[in-house]
């Protein structure tokens, strides 16, 4: 499930892509598959493992081209191990909101991009997500849990005064919306019956793509879509 759109990044074969709070790698593979040199990184042992074990079997499967690379390795937002100007492309993805530091996070990302570089913030959308929050405290409140909701101005405003331009932007995943205000109200840790069916549908969508959906998300994703992406670009000087 991707939340960005790579043809709005540009990510192109011969680029260095930094995938920063990759989870289990979801958008490293995609960047892997269109030809780049991938870093995904991440604060979880689990989820570098994960995302390795990943990695080395799209390579098995031949399933990258000629020249791309990848790997996942462990590491903090706040001091990103990679050296200054070195990236063309960063993706961070549903990370942001768990940091308390976000202005250094925002200025990391600045840091390690070439100019002329761009990058993709995803985030909980604020209006889906203050549903969430007033369901149900254990939604986010929870270690490593989420601890802010952004509004798009708030999201730009950190792009610019990390040094970057913000630029385009759209919505992501409705159909996930309504699963997450289902589980807040029965309770995050349940899974009764009108979850499971939920669950079901979004697996469908997942693994078949069919038209119905692909319909419903592109109506539905500028009213209710549980993502915002924002793109932005680091100035040539």
């Amino acid at each position: 499930m991707l939340t960005i759109d790579y043809d709005q990044l540009d990510v192109r074969a011969g680029h260095t892509v930094l995938d920063l709070g990759c989870g289990e790698g979801r958008h490293a593979f995609e960047a892997y598959r269109r030809g780049a040199s991938v870093v995904a990184v991440d604060w979880g042992t689990d989820e570098v493992r994960t995302t390795q074990t990943w990695l080395g079997a799209i390579e098995a499967a031949g399933e990258a081209p000629v020249g791309a690379s990848a790997t996942a390795v462990r590491g903090d937002l706040l001091h990103l191990p990679v050296p200054s100007g070195s990236v063309d492309r960063v993706i961070a993805s549903e990370v942001l909101e768990h940091i308390p530091d976000d202005a250094t996070a925002f200025a990391e990302i600045a840091r390690v991009l070439k100019p002329g570089g761009r990058v993709a913030v995803t985030v909980p959308r604020f209006g889906p997500e203050a549903v969430c929050w007033a369901l149900s405290d254990d939604y986010h409140a929870n270690e490593g849990g989420h601890i802010r909701i952004y509004r798009q101005t708030e999201v730009r405003a950190r792009l610019a005064a990390a040094g970057l331009v913000p630029g385009a932007s759209h919505h992501a995943h409705s159909l996930h919306a309504p699963y997450w205000w289902l589980k807040c109200a029965v309770g995050v840790d349940r899974n009764p019956a009108p979850v499971r069916a939920y669950h079901r549908l979004l697996v469908w969508d997942l693994t078949t793509r069919p038209w119905v959906t692909r319909a419903a998300e592109r109506v539905l994703d500028p009213l209710i879509g549980k993502s915002l992406v924002v793109y932005a670009t680091k100035p040539w000087s």
